[in-house]
């Protein structure tokens, strides 16, 4: 899913309207409709603020709208920062290894 579509069905789950979100958030209204229908130019890109924002007016997971985004959360650039040679391991697994790894994890939960 592509972080606009998320945005559009985030708002509409809400029961709010662009406008309402733009004023909540402090955009315009035009700001909120290129990101729903991914029209932003480089320089629009959401800031990581503008997506704490919203993320707080529609009741959304953060760091989900800030992965959507290419945006990676702060929890997991820390994490990132105190394991690099893990995360290099986990980018090179193929999508079978990864699976398994999560599997694995999901097991090991309290």
């Amino acid at each position: 899913m592509r972080f606009g579509s998320r945005v559009r069905m985030l708002r509409a789950s809400c029961g709010l309207t662009q406008q309402q979100v733009a004023d909540r958030t402090g955009v315009s209204v035009s700001y909120i409709s290129k990101v729903e229908n991914d029209r932003l130019h480089f320089g629009d890109y959401p800031s990581e603020k503008f997506i704490h924002k919203l993320a707080g007016e529609l009741e959304a997971d953060e760091d989900e709208l800030l992965l959507l985004a290419d945006k990676v959360p702060a929890s997991i650039r820390k994490r990132i920062r105190q394991r690099p040679e893990l995360f290099r391991k986990l980018a090179k697994l193929d999508r079978k290894s990864l699976d398994a790894v999560e599997s694995s994890l999901n097991r090991a939960k309290p």
